[in-house]
């Protein structure tokens, strides 16, 4: 049994590894508590990847405060551990002239939030941005520091940084319970053990109420709410050049049109309420979401959709608001839950929230004078110059070697990701994009296996796609 540490953190999303991240500034000892194979597996890996600006949340909410700070600390914290982050601008549409009023609304909501850059056009400029849209939109308002990103390229780099800066990730470990003694928490029991810490941090995403829950906690509820997403082929990836937005609803911005950072187009997200567990992706929903896109995009060739997918966000329906504050009934217990949309571009903020709470509750933060702020990315070949990747190549050989046509993915860079923690499919794909092209693993999937067989030690029917029970393998295999 480990001594006992300061800070626990439950759930590695994009929420949790950046409050890892944050705290891993200061003399504490912290483990972080993931029940995946890797971080960035939940909400993180089935979202837009847009960094919103803040237009949107209602005034004077902590969802509105945290997206406003989250967003303008992006550039720098994308900066310092090498993820992209792409400021393209986003459009949201009105297919009539009464939208124009709604328009209006969002400028001054945004006004109110301290957002700049924002602009109401009409259909000529509109189409100049815009030359494949609908002929039938009337204008939009152009937001015009609207960035993406990478999510879980982003809650690795989290992780890598936290980790060079101390910090124990416990990965495919799931808490079952908590021992409580007057109002605290004196132990957090897991599947693999028990673990102590004088303070817990519950960042769990849609199961943030039931972690809370099982501490005595019933103080708020998550709702999930599934998301279905389409994914197109590269070639059409400047079909769209900003993201694009429909006029919002009180209770969601709408299905989505943009590009990626890797140069996708990516069509999503609708809205059903569903399961925890519930990830599929139904015909009913996917004729939804592209039903939509057509009408915004009247000859957007749906040949080029090459994968489809779902996640779940964390809705808190009573209060419409981030759930980020002690436990009123569990004196150690920090909860962070309900982190729906604008999550992902409030995450750093809400990092720096969470330890000001620790702050104020008492916890000594003495800042560490060795702190590690920077991290590399593993060389991107595809995206090297033929100079650089020379160079690359007569440094290591294993860089000359394609393994993922679709991707232009090296085994180079394979071996590079499984150094650093990958071992699975899954974790390959996230830091190397093998298997996210056109024939979607097709082509790699069998190649990686040995490979990875072969860098880990195991026999290849112990390779999963994403840990537990994903084996790809049965039996023996040909050498």
């Amino acid at each position: 049994m480990d001594k006992e540490l300061d800070i626990i953190i439950i759930g590695g999303g994009i929420v949790g590894t950046a409050i890892a991240r944050e705290l891993s500034r200061y003399q504490l000892n912290i483990a972080l508590v993931e029940k995946e194979a890797d971080v960035g597996w939940g909400t993180t890996k089935a979202n837009s990847a847009v960094v919103h600006t803040g237009y949107d949340p209602k005034p004077g909410t902590l969802m509105s405060k945290l997206n406003v700070q989250g967003a303008r600390l992006f550039p720098s914290i994308c900066g310092e551990l090498d993820v992209p982050y792409k400021k393209i601008g986003s459009l949201v549409l009105t297919p009539n002239e009464e939208g124009f009023k709604v328009l209006e609304e969002l400028r001054e909501r945004g006004r109110l939030n301290g957002v700049t850059n924002l602009e109401i056009i009409t259909q000529e400029k509109l189409f100049e941005l815009e030359p494949n849209i609908s002929k039938d939109i009337k204008g939009a308002l152009w937001v015009k520091d609207t960035a993406i990103t990478a999510p879980v390229e982003l809650a690795i780099a989290f992780r890598e940084n936290a980790e060079k800066n101390g910090v124990r990730f416990i990965l495919d470990t799931t808490v079952i319970g908590f021992e409580v003694e007057d109002g605290r928490i004196e132990s957090v029991r897991t599947d693999r053990g028990i673990l102590r810490a004088k303070w817990i941090i519950n960042a769990a995403g849609v199961n943030s109420d039931d972690i809370a829950r099982l501490a005595g906690d019933d103080s708020f509820s998550i709702t999930p709410v599934k998301g279905e997403y389409a994914l197109f082929d590269k070639e059409i990836g400047n079909w769209v050049n900003h993201i694009i937005f429909p006029l919002p609803t009180e209770t969601t911005k709408g299905i989505l049109v943009l590009p990626t950072v890797d140069g996708n187009l990516l069509v999503g997200p609708n809205e059903c309420i569903t399961s925890k567990e519930d990830t599929n992706v139904t015909e009913e929903g996917l004729k939804e979401v592209l039903t939509f896109a057509k009408r915004e995009f009247p000859d957007l060739p749906l040949n080029m959709l090459i994968t489809v997918f779902a996640g779940l966000r964390a809705k808190e329906l009573n209060r419409k608001d981030f759930v980020i504050e002690p436990s009123p009934v569990v004196e150690n217990l920090i909860n962070v839950g309900g982190i729906q949309s604008p999550g992902l571009s409030s995450a750093p903020a809400i990092a720096v929230y969470v330890t000001e709470i620790l702050r104020d509750r008492g916890v000594k933060l003495v800042k560490k004078k060795d702190f590690i702020s920077e991290r590399k990315a593993i060389p991107r070949f595809a995206n090297l110059s033929w100079d650089e990747r020379a160079r690359l190549i007569a440094k290591d050989p294993n860089y000359g070697e394609i393994i993922c046509r679709c991707e232009y993915v090296t085994i180079g860079e394979i071996i590079e990701a499984v150094r650093r923690g990958a071992n699975t499919l899954d974790g390959i794909k996230f830091r190397t994009r093998a298997g996210s092209g056109r024939c979607q693993g097709g082509f790699c999937g069998p190649r990686l296996i040995p490979l990875l067989s072969q860098l880990l030690e195991v026999s290849p029917s112990e390779i999963t796609k994403k840990g537990k029970e994903s084996k790809l393998v049965i039996g023996e295999t040909k050498r």
